[in-house]
C-alpha cells in the first residue's frame, strides 16, 4: 500500500505545474510518516525543516566518513547487511544502476550502513565492495557502533516503517527496503522502495532535479 502511495505521488508530481509553468519542486519530509510538505523559503517553517544529524562511521577503505563528507552533495542512504540473502542483493543491484548513471558526477554519492556491524567489519565490507564492483570514491559502505547506526536509521532517516508505531523499539533489528534521498543541505527529499527498478528510475530523475 505504501509503495502504491509513493508511485501515485510521483505521478502527481510529474503532472503538476506551478503558475509560471515550471514543475513543482520536490517536497520535504520532516517525520516518520513521510508526509510530503512543500515549503517555500519565505515560509516560517523553512528554517525548521528536518535535517540529517551529525554522524561518524568507517567505510570499506577504513576511512572516517562524517556528515561533512557529503557537504554540498546529493546522496542516497540505505541500510543493509552483507549476509542478507533476499532484499539486500536487489537493493545492491539497483543502487549499482545509480552508481553507473552518476559515475562521472562527484556531486552524487551513495551511503550504505550495515545493520550488522558485529559481523560486517571493514575487511568484510571491502570484500563485499570488490565482489559487487562498488566504487569507494562514490559509494561508501559504513560500519560503526550499532546504537549509532540504528539511531541514524530511525531518528535521522526515518528508514524503518515500523518505528514510531508502537511495534518497534530503537534497539530492535533494523532492516528496511527504503532508500532515502538527501539534498545538498542534508534534508530528506524522497523515499523509495530499493527493490524496484521503477523506483530507482524515479529516484535518478529526482537526483537530476536536485543537481541541476
Amino acid at each position: 500500500m505504501r509503495n502504491m502511495l509513493y508511485m501515485l505521488i510521483a505521478v502527481l508530481l510529474l503532472s503538476c505545474k506551478s503558475k509560471n509553468g515550471k514543475e513543482i519542486d520536490l517536497p520535504f519530509y520532516n517525520e516518520e510518516t513521510f508526509t510530503a510538505e512543500w515549503i517555500e523559503e519565505n515560509d516560517s517553517r523553512y528554517d525548521k525543516i528536518h535535517t540529517i544529524s551529525d554522524f561518524e562511521f568507517v567505510n570499506q577503505e577504513g576511512e572516517i566518513i562524517t556528515n561533512k563528507t557529503f557537504d554540498g552533495k546529493v546522496y542516497v542512504a540505505n541500510f543493509f547487511f552483507t549476509m542478507c540473502p533476499t532484499v539486500c542483493p536487489k537493493m545492491e543491484a539497483n543502487l549499482s544502476m545509480v552508481q553507473d548513471e552518476f559515475k562521472d558526477n562527484s556531486q552524487v554519492k551513495i551511503l550504505s550502513h550495515t545493520v550488522m556491524p558485529w559481523a560486517d567489519s571493514v575487511a568484510r565490507l571491502k570484500e563485499y565492495a570488490q565482489q559487487n564492483e562498488i566504487n569507494s570514491q562514490q559509494w561508501h559502505l559504513v560500519t560503526g557502533e550499532q546504537e549509532e547506526i540504528y539511531k541514524m536509521g530511525r531518528l535521522a532517516y526515518f528508514a524503518d516503517e515500523g518505528f514510531g508505531k508502537g511495534v518497534t523499539d530503537l534497539d530492535d533489528f533494523l532492516h528496511t527496503e527504503n532508500i532515502v534521498l538527501i539534498d545538498q543541505k542534508r534534508r530528506i527529499r524522497g523515499i523509495y522502495n530499493g527493490t524496484l527498478k521503477l523506483e530507482m528510475r524515479r529516484m535518478m530523475e529526482d537526483i537530476r532535479y536536485l543537481i541541476e
